[in-house]
């Protein structure tokens, strides 16, 4: 190629060049796997996280229910016409999915607010093994009602369903 200089490869400069790579050079420490984090609300939570929580987003939680066969009312009634849902299962599904969000929503809503008070304890330093017991604890309990509601909203659509109508829900999904 006409007007580049050609670069001889010597080991000193594949050694320099090796280091860049590693992002490093001496007395600098790369950081850690949550830099940044520490300027979060919630420490233990992304925005999109919490956001997931406050929106009532699925969030992978039901993932042993779709995976398994069992539709969930939101993706069903995307695929209303393919599925060839009737009037009445359009209907049962839509309100299905209105009760199902007003209440994960508000189940996501206290995760957050008890995530939030995990954090304090520590923020303040009041943490102790029986303050983090007694807040994972509630923590995890509330957790598990979001997952739980995910999951039964999946029953509850299957119930809808025909078992053609769930045959054909998989494959449109590519399962």
């Amino acid at each position: 190629m006409r007007g580049m200089r050609r670069v001889q490869i010597t080991p000193l400069l594949l050694l320099l060049l090796a280091g860049c790579a590693a992002g490093g050079h001496e007395g600098h420490h790369p950081a850690g796997p949550y830099a940044g984090q520490q300027s979060r609300d919630i420490k233990a939570l992304s925005e999109d996280e919490v956001r997931g929580y406050l929106d009532g987003a699925g969030m992978g939680f039901a993932k042993a229910a779709e995976l398994n066969g069992y539709p969930g009312p939101m993706h069903t009634l995307e695929h209303a016409d393919a599925l060839a849902l009737t009037g009445d299962q359009r209907a049962a599904l839509d309100a299905l999915l209105k009760r199902h969000k007003a209440e994960v929503r508000g189940l996501g809503a206290e995760v957050v607010r008890l995530e939030r008070e995990l954090d304090r304890v520590f923020a303040e330093r009041r943490a102790s093994p029986a303050a983090v017991d007694a807040k994972v604890a509630e923590a995890a309990a509330a957790q598990a009602k979001v997952r739980a509601s995910h999951l039964k909203a999946h029953l509850e659509t299957t119930a809808l369903l025909s078992a053609e109508q769930r045959e054909r829900y998989n494959r449109l999904r590519g399962y």
